[in-house]
């Protein structure tokens, strides 16, 4: 049941530049979410052409029943930026992000919101524009590539299942904003969002929503360059946004890795494995601590004292799978104690 006294729905919307878009976005709004228990919060992030002006005779327009903010920002200071300074000034039990640019539709949003405020289960539900059977219209054959290789490698270092980890349409509970403290100002605000979630444990939805791509004169923003700042981005959040214990833990499981890869190929080619095995023990030592780093490593070792050559490499790699066996049983027996933190 709907409270009477509070936001039931916060939508963050970060404007820059979207003067063409605005008109359309306020009906779809109204349309969707024209209730007293939604807070529409638009962060102007020093828009010049207009959008300013416009949003202001929107919000004079009565015909509306939800609460209205603007938050006029007087330099642009980025998408992350907006968005963060949108969720502070936010009341609702569950926040939902929506672009300004018309590019994903309010109807999915509606739909989102539904599942979420319907299913007390499910804490946080990230669009996707390559999982729907819904409309799509979409020419950046780059954009949506690195797009889709982002997300890959999201899923291999936070051991994830996501189709779409870019898209700019969520919507999260507020216990959910209460535990993620964001930090990053441009696009890459996406990348901050998942990977906080994902360490505080909150399992990641998905939902196919529709595409309708803008183009450079339409007013797109985001280019090629930030596809690639993307992958520093995953870089930065993976491998050094981390406890004291877990930086030691991959420094650790690369070391010992890289040993594994030394009884792979002769000559370039073991250089080439050492490398190969010095990034997996990399991957590796984020899931598992000193202690389960080092029961693998023992099944390692203890592996290499067997047979000779092609021999010693195989055997490598049977104390391997069982080291990695052995020691996730050991994580989950010691998950909920003392411990805990050292598997």
């Amino acid at each position: 049941m709907l409270q009477e006294n509070r936001q039931t729905l916060s939508i963050v919307i970060p404007v820059f530049n979207e003067v063409n878009f605005l008109k359309e976005l306020f009906e779809q709004i109204k349309k969707y979410f024209n209730n007293k228990y939604t807070e529409i919060i638009i962060v102007d992030d020093g828009s010049t052409d207009g959008s300013s002006n416009l949003l202001e005779e929107l919000k004079k327009n009565n015909n509306y029943k939800f609460s209205f903010k603007i938050i006029r920002l007087d330099i642009n200071s980025g998408k992350g930026k907006a968005i963060q300074i949108g969720i502070k000034n936010s009341n609702g039990q569950y926040i939902l992000l929506q672009d300004a640019d018309l590019e994903l539709d309010c109807k999915d949003a509606k739909e989102m919101f539904e599942m979420i405020s319907t299913n007390k289960e499910i804490k946080c539900i990230f669009g996707s524009r390559y999982l729907s059977g819904k409309l799509k219209k979409n020419n950046y054959f780059f954009n949506n590539l690195v797009g889709k290789i982002n997300s890959l490698i999201f899923n291999i270092f936070f051991s994830q299942s996501l189709s779409d980890v870019h898209c700019g349409l969520k919507i999260l509970h507020r216990s959910v904003i209460e535990k993620i403290k964001l930090r990053v100002n441009d696009f890459g605000i996406e990348i901050d969002i998942a990977s906080q979630i994902v360490r505080n444990n909150f399992f990641i939805y998905e939902f196919g929503v529709s595409y309708f791509f803008r183009s450079k004169s339409q007013g797109k923003k985001i280019s090629w360059v930030d596809g690639l700042k993307s992958f520093y981005y995953l870089i930065k959040v993976r491998f050094f946004d981390n406890s004291a214990s877990t930086n030691l833990s991959i420094i650790y499981s690369s070391i010992y890795m890289a040993f594994v890869g030394s009884h792979f190929g002769m000559g370039l080619g073991n250089t080439l494995f050492i490398i190969i095995f010095f990034i997996f023990g990399s991957i590796l030592g984020i899931h598992f601590k000193i202690l389960s780093s080092s029961i693998i490593f023992l099944f390692i070792f203890v592996g290499s004292l067997f047979g000779k050559g092609n021999g010693t490499t195989l055997a490598v790699i049977i104390f391997f799978v069982l080291g990695l066996f052995v020691a996730r049983k050991l994580k989950s027996f010691f998950l909920n104690s003392r411990v805990s933190s050292f598997f």
